[in-house]
C-alpha cells in the first residue's frame, strides 16, 4: 500500500500537492470550528479528539479522490467541480461527526455544521481564488480595437464591447468628414486617410468594420485595402442583419454565435499558422465538411504552394472549390487549388495523393461525427474514423509528410458512445505513430462542439423557431464547450506548428454553456419570447426530449491532469495515457477484419477493449446488425453476403498493413 502512494506520488505530483494543501485546509477548518465553539479553548491535544481528526482526515482524501477533484485544472473549473466541492465538503462533516461518535470524542453537535463552513470557504474558496486570479490576468491584457464606421451599428458595437472581456475600444475611423475629431464616450473619431499612423500609435490589433448600411462592394474596398497594409479586420454586421441572417439559417453570422456564447473568439498567431502553411504543399481531408471547407478558407489566405482538397461528396467538393474561386477572385491573391473526389478507406487513392503532389502538410479532418447515426452504424463509423485514420497516417510517414494534425472532439475524452470511442481509438494510433516515427510530426486538436457546423444546434433551433417551434433541448442540464467554426480552424492550423509527438492540443474555451440557455438566448435574438409557466403567453416553447443514444450531460477535454501551456496563450498542451505498440497493432489487426466482416458486435467489443475509459450507456443498436439477427441466437451472415465479399474485387480479403504499391 505505501509503494502504491509513494509511486502515485511520483506521478501525479500536481494531485498530491492539492490533496495536501486540501487535508491542510480541512485541519485549519476542524480547528476553527473547535475555537469558535469552546471560545479558544485549546483541545486537539486530547488522542481521542486528534485521532478523531486523523479518521475525518483520511477518509476525506478518498472521497476527494473519488469526486474526481484532482482531474480538473482549477482555472479552467466550472459547475461540475463546484458540484464535487459542495459533495465532497459535506461528506467530510458526515464523517467528522461519525468518527466522534466512534472515538468517543465528544464533538459537540454543532462542530460538524460550523467545520462545514469553515471547510467550504477555505477548499471551495481557495480555488475560487487562482480562478478569479487567473481571470483578472486575463482582463488586464485585453486586445486593443479600433471602429471603423461611428454611425449607429459602431456604437452598438462599442457599448457591447464595454462589457466584455476581450476587447477595449481605443478608436473610432469614419469617412464621413462631419464626424471627425469629435469624441464618442471619450474615444475619439479620426480621418481613414491617417489609419496606419493612428494605429501604429495607439497600439491597435485588430480593426472591426461596423457599417452595415454601406454596400458590400465599399465594404470589400475598405477591408481590401487595410489587409493590403497587414492590419487584422474583422466585418461586423448590424443587429437587423443579424437577426434577418438567423432566419434564414444562415452558417456566417459568427456574432450571434459570439453572444450566444458569451465570449468573443480567440484569435490565431500569424507565426504558429505560418509555419505549417506558408510556401507548403498543404491536404486536407474531409474538404467540403463543415471543419474542412473553413480550413481551406483560412488556409489559402496563408500563402501555400497548393492546397489539395480530399472530399467523398461530389456536391460538397463542388461547393467548396467554388467558393475558394470566388474568394481568391474578391480578395485578390491567388493559390492553386487541387479539388480531388476520394474516399480516406481508399488506401491506394491516398498514397497516390500524397507521393505524386509531395504533400507537407495534412489536416484530417475526414469522419464521421453525428453521435446517434454512428451509433446505428457501428462497422462502417469505426471503419471510416479509425481505418481511415490509419490509412492516412501510413501514407504521410510512408513518404515523408512533414505535419499530420488529427482533428477530434470532446466526446473522445472518457466517450459514452461509439462516434467518441473511435475518435479515441484514432487518436490512440496518432499517439503510437508520434512515439515510433521521426519523419512525421504527429498531433491531434481537440475541442467541442462547433456553433454552425452541419447538425450542430444553431441550425436546428433557427429551423424550429421559424416553424413556430417548439424548441426541443434533451435535458434541462445537459451543458457543452462551444466554439465557432472560425475558432476551430484556426486553433487546428495552429496545432500543426506546435505538435511533436502524438501530443492533444485543446482550446480554452471558457465554460461550458448549458443548451437550454442557448435555446432561451437564440429565440431572444430572433425576435421572439420564450413560452413557459412564468411567461404563458410567449411565442416559442421549449420542450425536453430526453437524451439520445449515447449522449452524456457534460463533455470534458481532457483525460489527465498532465497539462501545459504553449506558445499561445489560450492553447493548452496534454500529455495522455498511451497503449504499447504491440497491443495496438493487434487491436488494429483484429479491428480491420471485423471491418471487413461488417462484424458490429466484434468492432463495438474491441472498441471497449481498446479504449480505457469508454462506457457504452447502451447495448449494440447497430441497425443492419440487429435487423439481421432477429429471431436467432447469434449474428448469422448469409450465403449471399458472402459471395457478395468473396467477389471479383476482394472486398473481403484482408486488408494488410502493408502500403500499396502506385
Amino acid at each position: 500500500m505505501v509503494k502504491r502512494l509513494y509511486k502515485f506520488a511520483q506521478k501525479n505530483y500536481k494531485p498530491v500537492l492539492m490533496l495536501g494543501f486540501d487535508l491542510l485546509m480541512l485541519t485549519a477548518a476542524f480547528l476553527l470550528a473547535m475555537t469558535v465553539r469552546f471560545n479558544g479553548a485549546n483541545l486537539i491535544a486530547e488522542p481521542a479528539m486528534a485521532l478523531c481528526l486523523g479518521m475525518t482526515l483520511v477518509s476525506s482524501s478518498f472521497i476527494f479522490l473519488r469526486l474526481g477533484l484532482y482531474r480538473t485544472v482549477i482555472r479552467y473549473m466550472g459547475q461540475q467541480a463546484i458540484v464535487a466541492v459542495l459533495q465532497g465538503v459535506t461528506a467530510s462533516a458526515v464523517v467528522l461527526a461519525v468518527a466522534s461518535y466512534l472515538t468517543y470524542a465528544g464533538v459537540p453537535r454543532s462542530v460538524p455544521v460550523i467545520y462545514w463552513c469553515f471547510a467550504l470557504i477555505t477548499v471551495g474558496g481557495s480555488r475560487w481564488l487562482v480562478r478569479l486570479y487567473y481571470q483578472m490576468a486575463l482582463e488586464i491584457h485585453k486586445t486593443r480595437v479600433a471602429i471603423y464606421g461611428a454611425g449607429t451599428a459602431g456604437l452598438q458595437l462599442y457599448k457591447g464591447l464595454i462589457h466584455g472581456e476581450m476587447y477595449k475600444t481605443v478608436a473610432f475611423f469614419d469617412d464621413n468628414a462631419s464626424k471627425q475629431n469629435t469624441l464618442i464616450d471619450g474615444v475619439l473619431v479620426y480621418s481613414p486617410t491617417n489609419i496606419h499612423e493612428v494605429i501604429a500609435d495607439r497600439d491597435i490589433s485588430e480593426v472591426l468594420l461596423a457599417m452595415p448600411g454601406v454596400p458590400k462592394r465599399r465594404r470589400r474596398e475598405i477591408t481590401r485595402s487595410l489587409r493590403e497594409r497587414g492590419i487584422v479586420v474583422k466585418v461586423i454586421p448590424g443587429m437587423e442583419e443579424l437577426v434577418d441572417g438567423a432566419g434564414r439559417g444562415a452558417t456566417d453570422v459568427s456574432q450571434i454565435y459570439e453572444n450566444i456564447l458569451g465570449r468573443a473568439p480567440v484569435e490565431p498567431q500569424k507565426n504558429l499558422v505560418c509555419a505549417s502553411i506558408e510556401g507548403k504543399v498543404v491536404l486536407v481531408t474531409g474538404a467540403g465538411g463543415s471543419i474542412g471547407s473553413e480550413l481551406c478558407r483560412q488556409i489559402v489566405q496563408w500563402g501555400p504552394t497548393q492546397l489539395i482538397m480530399l472530399e467523398a461528396s461530389e456536391f460538397s467538393l463542388y461547393q467548396i472549390e467554388r467558393e475558394l474561386r470566388q474568394q481568391q477572385l474578391d480578395e485578390n491573391f491567388s493559390v492553386t487549388v487541387t479539388p480531388l473526389l476520394g474516399d480516406v478507406r481508399d488506401r491506394r487513392r491516398v498514397a497516390e495523393i500524397i507521393e505524386r503532389f509531395k504533400v507537407q502538410t495534412i489536416y484530417h479532418a475526414a469522419a464521421y461525427k453525428h453521435v446517434p447515426l454512428v451509433e446505428q452504424n457501428v462497422a462502417v463509423g469505426a471503419e471510416n474514423n479509425i481505418l481511415g485514420t490509419l490509412s492516412v497516417l501510413e501514407a504521410a510517414e510512408a513518404f515523408g509528410v512533414e505535419q499530420f494534425v488529427l482533428v477530434s472532439t470532446d466526446k473522445a475524452v472518457r466517450p459514452t458512445n461509439v462516434m467518441g470511442a473511435t475518435k479515441r481509438f484514432a487518436e490512440l494510433i496518432c499517439q503510437d505513430f508520434g512515439r515510433r516515427f521521426g519523419r512525421t510530426r504527429v498531433c491531434m486538436v481537440r475541442f467541442g462542439n462547433v456553433l454552425g457546423s452541419s447538425g450542430s444546434v444553431i441550425p436546428l433551433f433557427t429551423d424550429q423557431i421559424n416553424a413556430g417551434g417548439p424548441v426541443t433541448v434533451t435535458h434541462p442540464k445537459v451543458t457543452r464547450y462551444f466554439m465557432t467554426i472560425p475558432e476551430a480552424a484556426q486553433l487546428v492550423l495552429q496545432a500543426g506548428s506546435m505538435g511533436r509527438n502524438g501530443e492533444v492540443f485543446v482550446l480554452d474555451m471558457g465554460e461550458p454553456v448549458r443548451i437550454l440557455d442557448i435555446a432561451r438566448r437564440l429565440i431572444q435574438i430572433m425576435g421572439h419570447t420564450v413560452r413557459d409557466e412564468a411567461n404563458p403567453d410567449g411565442d416559442i416553447e421549449i420542450q425536453i426530449s430526453g437524451l439520445r443514444p449515447g449522449e452524456k450531460l457534460y463533455e470534458e477535454l481532457l483525460l489527465g491532469d498532465k497539462v501545459a501551456g504553449t506558445d499561445h496563450p489560450m492553447i493548452m498542451r496534454a500529455e495522455e495515457e498511451r497503449l504499447t505498440s504491440e497491443r495496438l497493432q493487434l487491436l488494429v489487426g483484429e479491428l480491420k477484419d471485423a471491418c471487413t466482416r461488417h462484424d458490429s458486435a466484434a468492432v463495438h467489443r474491441l472498441l471497449i477493449e481498446a479504449v480505457k475509459d469508454y462506457a457504452p450507456k447502451q447495448d449494440l443498436i447497430d441497425t443492419v446488425w440487429m435487423q439481421g439477427t432477429k429471431g436467432l441466437p447469434a449474428p448469422q451472415e448469409t450465403a449471399e453476403v458472402r459471395q457478395l465479399a468473396a467477389g471479383p474485387r476482394g472486398r473481403g480479403r484482408r486488408v494488410t498493413g502493408e502500403m500499396p504499391e502506385v
